[in-house]
């Protein structure tokens, strides 16, 4: 898997997108701890609200982006989203008011909408071989997972010598250095498109390539069980570490850490399966260990209980999300490849905007076995929507049709669109 980084390219690249997780990860903590200091007995509410905000912010934004960024310059666009990145997560120490916390979480996932489908379409341009970018994918996530392992403990860490404000400003810090290492190379130029005749038809061509295609359907079906089991960890362990079981900040840390050790498990692992094992079954498998994970949560497990759902749900959701990007290459003609990666962005991140509400209003207003219940059955019923929409037998290409289009400027068609 290292050998990509071989590649100058690349290694910066991935250089900056872990830096600036590492950094997200101390801010995941710190928003935690904000909205339990601002809001104690409803952190829970307070925290899947933001996030909920978060995800609208996400699903807006990014489509917006997919259509135009093959008009825009990557580096300079990244750069500057990188930069006004940190300067919003500046202002966060100095928030006194819960409405202020959800006024910069937005304005921070702006830029991270435009941010992220941009960086991930550019990986497969720079790898052409399957392999290779296998690879390249399996090592991106494991730096998502790394983040979830190693950001709390070091938050854990920084938290006793400092107070949990301080973890924002390391997170602008991160920002910046992210930033200057995407200015270091030179990044390739976006696939030109053919002109579209409105606005609308361009934001929308990636939504429509996404939802005309059965593999991908089965994708969004499996994008609710990661954000059903990811919601409930994220916006409840700090419900369940201090408020039932009574512990405290590191624990809440060490908790969120457990996740992110399963999935990086899973993402070490899983470029050899994938060579032998198609991605329909091993993404099929993750959501079954999330719905388990979370029906285990009914038994009401202490913290090392918890530790150990955490990890299964961790596997269960790397299962499915280290794939995602092979799916979406061969789903589409490389010139397709900013809209469809924001359209996965946007969609998925739909999924999130619903489960982080009902993880956090449940969990506040019903109680915490009702939403490990809740959000199970929607993981469980999720993965197997996903199985009827997924064909078993799946071909590379599927026969389609191209509706009559008038252009108003000279264009080609590629050979496979001649007809």
């Amino acid at each position: 898997m290292l050998q990509v980084l071989s590649h100058r390219r690349y290694r910066h690249l991935f250089l900056a997108q872990a830096i600036a997780l590492v950094g997200t990860g101390l801010t995941t903590v710190a928003l935690a701890l904000l909205a339990h200091d601002l809001a104690a007995g409803q952190a829970g509410t307070v925290l899947g609200t933001a996030l909920a905000i978060k995800m609208v912010a996400y699903v807006g934004i990014a489509p917006l982006v997919g259509a135009y960024a093959t008009r825009l310059p990557r580096r300079c666009l990244l750069v500057s989203l990188d930069l006004l990145r940190a300067a919003v997560v500046c202002m966060l120490p100095f928030v006194t008011e819960i409405w202020q916390i959800y006024v910069l979480i937005f304005l921070l996932n702006t830029c991270s909408a435009g941010f992220t489908p941009v960086f991930q379409a550019t990986i497969p341009d720079i790898f052409e071989d399957e392999g290779q970018y296998t690879r390249a994918l399996s090592l991106s996530r494991l730096a998502y997972d790394l983040e979830n392992l190693l950001s709390p403990v070091a938050a854990a860490a920084l938290l006793m010598v400092m107070d949990f404000d301080v973890l924002f400003l390391l997170n602008a810090l991160a920002f910046l250095i992210s930033a200057a290492l995407v200015v270091s190379v030179t990044l390739p130029s976006p696939h030109p498109t053919e002109e579209s005749p409105g606005v609308w038809q361009r934001v929308s061509h990636g939504m429509r390539i996404y939802l005309k295609t059965p593999r991908l359907r089965g994708l969004l079906a499996l994008n609710m069980a990661v954000s059903a089991a990811g919601a409930m960890q994220i916006v409840n362990t700090v419900v369940v570490v201090r408020s039932v079981l009574g512990l405290g900040e590191r624990e809440v840390a060490l908790a969120l850490a457990s996740a992110g050790g399963g999935s990086m498990v899973v993402a070490l692992l899983l470029p050899k399966v994938l060579e032998r094992v198609p991605e329909r079954p091993i993404m099929l498998l993750g959501g079954i260990l999330m719905a388990l994970s979370l029906y285990l949560g009914l038994l009401t497990p202490e913290f090392t209980g918890l530790l150990g759902l955490w990890l299964l749900l961790g596997a269960g959701a790397s299962l499915v999300m280290t794939p995602t990007g092979r799916l979406l290459k061969l789903s589409c003609q490389p010139e397709d490849r900013p809209a469809l990666f924001a359209a996965q962005f946007s969609l998925s991140h739909g999924c999130w905007l619903v489960a982080y509400p009902l993880a956090g209003w449940v969990g506040a207003e019903v109680g915490l076995i009702e939403t490990f219940a809740l959000l199970g059955t929607i993981a469980l019923v999720s993965t197997a929507l996903a199985t009827r929409v997924w064909p078993s037998r799946d071909p590379v290409a599927l026969e389609h049709d191209h509706a009559p289009m008038e252009h108003a400027h000279l264009h080609y068609h590629d050979d496979h669109h001649q007809a």
